[in-house]
């Protein structure tokens, strides 16, 4: 995408009706759970009604979490996968602002241990995920058990329900509950909807990692981005005994991103030398070796020397997705060697 890493969760707020249509192509129920009356859509299908966008966080909200409980206990679903988990990034697409911890808090480490690709979470744990997109703190993630049950959340309080089973008593509830369950064709967060870069998807395989180590071996070290989450990166400067240690302790299905070891000790050069504008992310090493990056654009500059005080070396990247050539990329597949990751590195 020609521009800024968004923040999780693109499509347009307040999406466009589908054609009327219960059953997907893959047999799969999808409805669009609201508190948007249908009456007070206009011919484009958008709500010009009273209600505003903002989940009231009070009995309206219960109602969501319980529309959605009702779908996953008649279609028989215990747990859900999370996939494709992110934070907030630089850019905010939320009507509500983000809270610290992304609304996360309790229901995982402060390190986030667990909120990754594949994770299986119960219904519960589910619930609590859907809250936490419904008050825009800073989570997103598409919630699935595949081929019988999805939930997604989108902005302004849409919320989208795919069953195996056409689930006529969660229909009934959603309404006895106030809210308003239109079948719909498909979900507009529907990963099918996504562009299919899957040819260039490289798995992070043992040839992945021999390839690293000869790249090593020839430059001495090399900066591994570790991509846990959307908007979330742990840095790693490798050198060639760190290869396997590294390797061993990264998030599943993470996104892995290789750069030059650019990380240099002139701090205040590498300030001077920024771009006039646009965004940037500084990578920044502290002196007991630890990495971090912040993303930030021209704004920011004048407040870069307070916040890179502790910075002991500096490396700036291109805030755009398209500006950022890495050296190699790749992603982990799992356990049993396959790829299962929809994100690109």
């Amino acid at each position: 995408m020609n521009g800024p890493m968004a923040s999780p969760g693109s499509p347009a707020s307040s999406p466009q009706v589908h054609p009327v249509d219960d059953r997907t192509d893959l047999g799969i129920h999808v409805y669009r759970v609201t508190k948007y009356d249908p009456a007070d859509r206009n011919g484009a299908g958008h709500y010009v009604g009273p209600e505003d966008v903002y989940s009231d966080h009070g009995a309206v909200e219960e109602a969501y979490l319980a529309s959605v409980a009702a779908f996953a206990e008649e279609t028989g679903i215990t747990h859900l996968t999370i996939r494709e988990p992110g934070i907030t990034g630089f850019v905010n697409f939320g009507v509500e602002p983000p809270i610290d911890g992304h609304g996360l808090a309790g229901l995982f480490p402060p390190d986030l241990t667990g909120y990754h690709d594949g994770a299986q979470v119960p219904i519960s744990v589910a619930l609590e995920l859907v809250r936490a997109m419904l008050r825009d703190n800073g989570a997103w993630c598409r919630l699935e058990a595949e081929d019988q049950l999805f939930v997604h959340v989108g902005y302004d309080q849409y919320v989208y329900v795919g069953s195996a089973l056409p689930c006529p008593h969660a229909v009934a509830l959603t309404h006895q509950l106030g809210l308003f369950a239109e079948p719909i064709k498909q979900s507009p967060y529907d990963p099918q909807l996504d562009e299919d870069d899957s040819a260039r998807r490289r798995p992070a395989d043992d040839a992945f990692w021999a390839e690293l180590n000869a790249l090593i071996s020839k430059q001495g070290a090399v900066v591994l981005e570790e991509g846990y989450l959307s908007n979330a990166s742990r840095w790693h400067r490798i050198t060639l005994d760190e290869v396997a240690p590294t390797r061993n302790r990264l998030a599943p299905r993470a996104r892995l991103l290789v750069w030059p070891d650019d990380l240099s000790t002139e701090v205040d050069a590498a300030l001077v030398g920024l771009p006039d504008d646009g965004l940037i992310e500084i990578v920044w090493q502290n002196s007991q070796g630890h990495i971090t990056s912040m993303t930030v654009d021209d704004a920011d500059y004048p407040a870069l020397p307070a916040m890179l005080a502790e910075a002991h070396a500096v490396m700036i990247l291109s805030g755009y997705a398209d500006e950022r050539i890495p050296l190699m990329a790749a992603v982990i597949p799992d356990p049993d060697g396959v790829l299962r990751a929809r994100w690109m590195p």
